[in-house]
């Protein structure tokens, strides 16, 4: 186990790093392959010892090494914050399934930034992700030998998207056709785990929506009219589904008294 999160942490930090470029690029619709990382100041090329996650930064004490401009500390944070819930997941999923969780973790904090930057959730990741999610859920079904999680992984990832199109037909200015395409991956990747982390993921994205409008309103930032990006909501009520769906579910069943 001890091998099993240091491996995460490390994949962690490399996979942050390069959701820091496409963070930056896929919105821009730039290769996130050539060039090679930039200052965004004076355009030189970022070395390859100051290109270390977290710890390059720290060395240049958040400057860049060519023209002393500034640069922002969210880039360690992505890469601290991905490893973080790359050892989570770890702890959390056997090997069969950590490949399809690590590549959903990896794309939601990709997501979810680009959203809060912009406005959008870009379908150069999003489509993408449906093939690749099938492909390693089908993979760890095949594994384990449970075909019926793979099957429940698709009925929820029909149904979530069918109810998110139908609030996007009924109300488009409230739910764009992005939040749509997000959600028939996370009711896939939900549906795979259980019935109860796909309900607990598929409310609790609008219930974090609803208290972070509250908080809005009452820090003066915004009024009722105010929109907010739906996607990170989508994402972080997914990510606490991966995570709490288990022990909650057990909890249900405690009490109802069955096994």
């Amino acid at each position: 186990m001890a091998v099993l999160v240091v491996a995460a942490a490390v994949l962690g930090l490399l996979v942050g790093s390069f959701l820091n470029v496409v963070v930056h690029r896929v919105p821009r619709g730039e290769s996130v392959v050539r060039p090679a990382s930039r200052c965004p100041g004076c355009g030189q090329e970022i070395r390859a010892r100051h290109n270390v996650p977290v710890l390059g930064w720290l060395v240049l004490r958040g400057r860049c090494a060519g023209c002393g401009s500034r640069i922002s500390v969210r880039y360690p944070l992505v890469e601290l914050g991905t490893a973080i819930l790359f050892v989570l997941l770890a702890l959390r999923l056997g090997p069969p399934d950590l490949p399809a969780y690590l590549y959903f973790g990896a794309i939601g904090i990709a997501l979810a930034l680009i959203d809060l930057d912009c406005r959008r959730l870009p379908d150069a990741i999003v489509l993408p992700a449906y093939p690749v999610l099938a492909v390693l859920l089908a993979a760890s079904a095949w594994y384990r030998g449970d075909w019926w999680s793979l099957t429940r992984a698709g009925i929820g990832g029909a149904a979530l998207f069918a109810f998110y199109l139908l609030l996007a037909l009924a109300h488009p200015k409230g739910m764009g056709f992005g939040d749509v395409k997000l959600a028939g991956l996370l009711g896939g990747i939900l549906g795979y785990l259980s019935w109860t982390a796909l309900v607990l993921g598929a409310f609790g994205g609008f219930l974090l929506g609803a208290v972070a409008g509250v908080v809005v309103l009452a820090a003066g930032k915004g009024d009722r009219k105010t929109a907010l990006p739906f996607g990170p909501f989508m994402i972080a009520a997914a990510l606490i589904a991966v995570f709490a769906a288990g022990p909650l579910g057990q909890a249900y069943r405690d009490l109802v008294g069955l096994a």
